[in-house]
């Protein structure tokens, strides 16, 4: 049989309060309540964990051990209530932002107004920056980052994943023709990024396994630019699902040498620091977002 909470409390009450009457009186329960509980607690532990005199009682060595177990459950516990309890009030204050522009604008934008509807007390301010910031510099409460995370000071959330295609509009294919192989790219305007040189790798498959590297003919720091470019025709572009989906459902951009393409998906993380328990208005934040990006 397992051991209960009610009997770990009793005898946690009885060492605190030095009798089994007064623990009785604390917990608001029988003398003989406590007594059948550490009892229980005793004969499923197979032994000893306080000895009993007319004056007194003590902890045996066993028991000492045992009550050091007993009181971190007992704050988890505690500790665990406290936290629900707190998610149950109304989040309110400031709440810091960080992410790429085109994570900004195509991911989180179109939530904010559900999430004040949620959350009316929380002040949300937006920050754009392509590279990745110093949260403290920058007073920022949560950073969405895209990729893998290199920074271990910070606490990190994985949100979702979002697969990267190679894409062109329909119109650059018109006048430039559709490549058919991943060789046939080196004929064609590329788009590229200028800072991350781990981005114009696409995931192609050819002689580099499921990567092909390109040298990019315009070049860009910023995804959402690099969107704006392909939309005008200004050449072949590799982006992730989350600022392109809309653009493929209406046909603005279409995926090309997909049979060639490996399935490769960046993964999407919150990062942020954190000294003690989480701020109530940052773990709704990041439960919304949660929720809402599983459509990725």
């Amino acid at each position: 049989m397992k051991t209960t909470l009610e009997e770990l409390q009793a005898f946690a009450a009885v060492v605190d309060g030095g009798s089994i009457t007064a623990a009785a009186e604390h917990l608001g329960q029988t003398v003989s309540g406590i007594s059948r509980a550490l009892a229980r607690l005793e004969k499923k532990l197979e032994t000893t964990l306080l000895r009993r005199t007319t004056r007194r009682i003590e902890l045996t060595e066993e028991g000492q051990a045992f009550l050091a177990r007993t009181r971190a459950i007992l704050a988890a516990l505690d500790d665990a209530e406290e936290h629900m309890a707190a998610r149950r009030l109304q989040p309110a204050g400031r709440l810091r932002v960080n992410a790429a522009t085109p994570f900004m604008l195509h991911a989180v934008v179109p939530l904010v107004p559900e999430f004040r509807r949620a959350y009316p007390q929380i002040t949300l301010e937006l920050d754009t920056d392509e590279l990745n910031i110093d949260l403290l510099a920058r007073r920022t409460d949560v950073a969405i980052r895209i990729g893998p995370l290199r920074d271990s000071t910070l606490h990190a959330r994985p949100l979702a994943t979002s697969r990267i295609r190679v894409l062109a509009s329909p119109a650059y294919l018109a006048e430039h023709g559709r490549p058919r192989t991943a060789a046939a790219l080196g004929r064609h305007t590329l788009l590229g990024f200028s800072q991350v040189e781990s981005l114009n790798r696409w995931p192609l498959r050819g002689a580099h396994g499921d990567e092909w590297p390109i040298t990019p003919d315009i070049t860009a720091s910023s995804g959402e630019t690099l969107r704006q470019l392909a939309l005008r025709g200004a050449g072949i572009v590799c982006l992730s699902d989350f600022m392109t989906a809309a653009d493929r459902e209406r046909g603005d951009l279409v995926q090309i040498l997909a049979k060639d393409t490996a399935d490769v998906r960046q993964p999407i993380s919150a990062v942020y620091y954190r000294n003690t328990q989480l701020a109530a208005r940052i773990a709704c934040f990041l439960d919304f977002l949660q929720e809402r990006l599983k459509a990725f």
